[in-house]
């Protein structure tokens, strides 16, 4: 719905509010006394009538006073049945935010109530309203982390074909299927994960934060990626904004640093940020500091050093310093450049430096001994107390390093004592009694001067010190046993200080909420649940259908349709419906074809039109009913296409949370949607009976959504392949015969075979398999996804485990995983990475690194492996066959035994050489296949034809007739074998 629309919903619907108020007045007080004591309950009635009129302006206006009456602590409970009643409104976008915001105040514990309802909220958010988006994201999130096992477990699933010594094959069997048990994500997470992904494109910020935190607490960590750039684009918003988003990718780039690498330049300071802004991206490029950024971000800090804004300047420094301890190759760089910062003439400047260079050499302090010594040459000259003391307790450290400094510095400062600050008295104190126990030939008169002088102080806590190190150092009658270990007390060895990042505490709050701001628990935060070891029963997300193309009514009243009357004809809708809802339908209608045409890939547009509103489909219904006389068939063969296809459809639906979209579902829903704006005539004919039925009557829960749409949807189970059975049912819902829909479906078939990357004695312990799961590159439209399988079968950790230099061929590119900082021992893990190519076998070569060896290792792609699936219709096979004819046409003769030219053989042995998709065919004798290349896109049509005894003939058409000839040569084989 429009924003013009929907002001204009607003005004009408304020106007029959005022008429209702007035009604309630009258009817609800006899008395002007008591009225002035019962202006609650006149409200409460003023909304119920609201909540009950034809308006949906009106219900809208009055859930969001509910909310608010909610919000304010008001009791708000009678007004719940009226609430709930409204959740047959045909409209589910104007009330759903404001029942899923009502639910979260009231119980938001309630799991249960969200079972039935929660594929029809995923399917809906794109239509909801942007505070509603919000708000149900934020509660799927919760829901997610409580009813699916954690995506991120996916290295658990191993294979290792070697066998304990010791080991019985029924053990070695047992283990092995425990291995094999790889992670599988349910389907109801996926179509979670699939249906926010477009709204990483909404203009409202809190909507794309919200999908941001969804994807980071419940997506696999490789399909993570895809929020950073949506979350950078917001930074070009107001500083209100630009400050949560850069708080919320500061804790992601502590844990992911591969996702915002990519974007390092957006997060460098400008003059114009304000203090807060810069010290978060100051925050931000520090986690993303690394060997090879490192040299880039130096020359920038040092620009960021000379800033009038001195808090910046100071953070600078503090960045400085954690980009030296984190990467020991520019440590000696750093340090040397915050020692020429000690002779700044601003104070903050010169203590953060000290400071800083304090903490790195107690890191190092063997290794920095010229540091310290001309850190003492600076004595003289640095005047801020702060830094003159860390210099002294620098040096009081390190007294036995410096041997000859040391009692010099003692010297100078004892002269200067009295006029010296508090702070730097006290370490000159604690100077003076290092070197009387490590030096006393040489200090001890100077530091027994340094104790009179102490002794005499103006300040108590000198005076205080004085006589305590006295007694610990100067051995006397009065000294008690604890003199003895006064060099033990005095030079024992701190620990170094952590220089860890502010946000690293911050992961345990939930990203884009005000605890995670303000990194302490707010009231009313409800925190997120762990990942169940084990998933509860997916089945209580089941709807029973009960009616399947139901077209929406109000309650008691029977819609019923004129089948004379024209298609264009509106005159039958205004009679049943109110001018403004019909307004509503078709603005709604219009704004998602708006977000359709917006979307960024044909994936996520498919997936949009696919959650199409119910107007469409009664316009379409409409639509069939006044065209179907056109048709010379029966009666009853109309009807039973008809119930045949709502079958269909509605299980299209539901399989569509559960398999990836296939062309046969997306080309069905898409083509409906096309037809409902353009209002084109359709083939099939209403049945009459289903339009004389009053909606059947039912409980309702809280979040019972299933009345806002004209049909219940059913729920099919996921199965691991679609059947030629199942695309041939698919194929009936094709509405226009003039239209050809090719897509990406998912996989037939996924083999479980890995290949050996790294063996474990070429690897010194460490061994790598790899696979290919069949599945779209998250990292590119262009590439392969590979996952590899790291095994560590030593005894120790093998650290930093990175890919090292490539050497691959030209044009071929590769998206490699993020380092890996340590694997524990008998440890494994399973990484994405994404390989283009170029629809070529070449093979890509590169280095498996660790902290101390790199291996030479290659991947060499099958040529069935560079296929993306591809659903189509018989038909359209076989237009696009016979333009890819002549050169791009290969074929051959397979001999082999009738036993293996069953469909069921032909099926299993093409799918598990080549991920292709399979073609409905409407001959027994001939099976075709179809895919397209990853790279290119370029069509690969398999067809087997069976001949008469034990031959057939395999024919393969595309325009890329390498490949072509190489996938003849690997299917010719394992066709023929027995």
């Amino acid at each position: 719905m429009s924003s013009n629309s929907f002001a204009y919903s607003e005004q009408s619907g304020g106007g029959e509010a005022t008429e209702l108020g007035q009604e309630a007045t009258s009817t609800i007080s006899p008395s002007g006394a008591f009225g002035l004591f019962s202006s609650d309950m006149k409200k409460n009635e003023d909304l119920k009538q609201m909540l009950e009129s034809n308006k949906d302006s009106a219900k809208l206006d009055a859930m969001k006073r509910i909310v608010g009456m909610i919000a304010k602590g008001k009791n708000a409970s009678e007004l719940f049945p009226a609430v709930v009643k409204n959740v047959a409104s045909k409209n589910i976008e104007l009330v759903a935010g404001s029942v899923v915001m009502a639910f979260e105040e009231v119980c938001p514990d309630r799991i249960d109530l969200i079972h039935r309802n929660y594929r029809k909220l995923c399917n809906l958010l794109v239509d909801v309203e942007e505070w509603g988006q919000v708000v149900i994201i934020h509660m799927l999130t919760r829901y997610a982390r409580t009813q699916f096992v954690s995506p991120w477990k996916e290295g658990d699933g191993l294979e290792d074909n070697e066998k304990d010594f010791y080991d019985s094959d029924e053990e070695q069997k047992g283990k092995t299927d425990r291995r094999k048990k790889l992670y599988t994500m349910d389907p109801d997470h996926r179509l979670l994960i699939r249906n926010t992904k477009p709204l990483l494109q909404s203009r409202n910020a809190a909507v794309v934060m919200a999908v941001a935190q969804l994807y980071w607490h419940i997506a696999p960590k490789s399909e993570a990626g895809i929020i950073s750039k949506s979350l950078v684009r917001l930074l070009r918003s107001n500083r209100e904004v630009q400050y949560i988003v850069l708080q919320n990718i500061a804790t992601m780039s502590i844990q992911r640093k591969g996702m915002f690498e990519p974007y390092l330049k957006s997060f460098y300071v400008r003059s114009t940020d304000p203090t807060m802004i810069k010290i978060l991206k100051l925050e931000i490029l520090t986690n993303l500091a690394n060997e090879a950024n490192i040299s880039t971000l130096l020359r920038e800090f040092q620009t960021y050093v000379k800033s009038q804004d001195k808090q910046f300047a100071a953070a600078t420094i503090q960045t400085i310093g954690r980009c030296a301890t984190n990467i020991s190759e520019v440590t000696d760089t750093c340090l040397t450049g915050l020692v020429c910062l000690l002779s700044n003439r601003d104070e903050i400047v010169v203590a953060e430096s000290v400071v800083v260079i304090k903490k790195l050499l107690q890191m190092q302090p063997v290794q920095h001994g010229e540091i310290i010594k001309h850190m003492a040459k600076l004595l003289d000259s640095i005047t801020v107390p702060v830094a003159r003391a860390s210099i002294l307790w620098l040096i009081g450290e390190n007294c036995e390093r410096v041997p000859k400094i040391a009692p010099d510095v003692l010297r100078k400062t004892a002269k200067s004592f009295t006029g010296e600050d508090d702070l730097v008295k006290l370490q000159i104190l604690n100077l003076g009694a290092k070197l009387y126990l490590t030096n006393s030939k040489q200090t001890k008169l100077l530091t027994q001067y340094i104790l009179n002088l102490g002794k005499y102080d103006q300040n108590y806590d000198i005076r205080d010190r004085t006589r305590f190190i006295r007694q610990l150092i100067v051995p006397n009658e009065k000294s008690g046993a604890l003199s003895k270990y006064a060099k033990k007390i005095f030079l024992a060895q701190k620990p170094a200080p952590l220089l860890e990042s502010p946000f690293k505490g911050r992961d345990h709050y939930q990203l884009g909420t005000l605890s995670h701001t303000l990194n302490t628990k707010a009231t009313g935060y409800l925190e997120l649940s762990n990942w169940p070891e084990v998933a509860p029963d997916p089945s209580v997300r089941n709807v029973e259908v009960i009616e399947l193309a139901k077209e929406w009514t109000p309650a008691g009243k029977a819609k019923k349709e004129n089948p004379d009357k024209k298609f264009y004809s509106e005159s039958a809708e205004e009679e049943e419906d109110s001018s403004e809802s019909s307004s509503d339908e078709s603005e709604s209608g219009s704004e998602s074809g708006e977000q359709d045409e917006e979307g960024d890939s044909s994936e996520d547009s498919s997936e949009h039109e696919s959650e199409s509103g119910s107007e469409s489909e009664a316009e379409n219904k409409r639509a069939a009913k006044k065209n179907s006389k056109t048709k010379g068939k029966s009666d009853s063969e109309d009807v039973d296409k008809e119930n045949e296809n709502s079958k269909t459809s509605d299980s299209s639906n539901a399989e569509s949370s559960s398999i990836e979209d296939s062309s046969s579902d997306s080309e069905s829903e898409s083509e409906s949607e096309s037809e409902s704006e353009s209002r084109k005539v359709t083939k099939e004919k209403e049945n009459k009976t289903k339009q004389d039925r009053n909606p059947l009557t039912k409980d309702v829960s809280l979040l019972d959504l299933d009345d806002f749409n004209p049909a219940s949807t059913p729920v099919a189970l996921p199965t691991p392949a679609l059947s030629p059975s199942l695309i041939a049912d698919l194929e009936g819902l094709n509405l226009s015969a003039s239209s050809s829909v090719i897509s990406v479906s998912t996989p037939v078939f996924v083999p479980v075979k890995t290949h050996v990357l790294l063996h474990r004695m070429s690897g010194k312990g460490l061994a790598a398999h790899y696979f290919f799961p069949r599945q779209p590159c998250s990292f590119g439209d262009n590439m392969v996804s590979v996952q590899i399988t790291l095994n560590n079968t030593t005894d120790w950790k093998v650290e930093n485990i990175h890919i090292g230099e490539k050497k691959l061929p030209v044009g071929m590119q590769m998206h490699v995983f993020n380092p890996i900082e340590s694997l524990e021992p008998e440890g494994s893990i399973t990484v994405s990475m994404g390989i283009d190519f170029c629809d070529s076998t070449q093979t890509a070569s590169f280095q498996l690194c660790t902290k101390d060896d790199c291996f030479s290792v290659n991947i060499q792609p099958p040529v069935g492996e560079l296929l993306l699936p591809v659903a189509m219709s018989e038909k359209d096979f076989k237009k696009e066959q016979g333009m890819l004819t002549g050169m791009n046409e290969t074929s051959t003769v397979i001999i082999a035994a009738p036993q293996n030219f069953t469909s069921s053989v032909i099926l299993q042995k093409v799918v598990n050489v080549a991920n292709v998709g399979v073609v409905p065919s409407g001959q027994d004798n001939i099976h075709r296949f179809a895919a397209k290349t990853v790279h290119s896109g370029s069509l690969m049509l398999v067809t087997v034809e069976l001949k008469e005894g034990s031959t057939a003939q395999l024919i393969i058409n595309t325009e890329k007739t390498v490949i072509g000839s190489l996938l003849l040569r690997e299917l010719k084989p394992v066709l023929s074998q027995g």
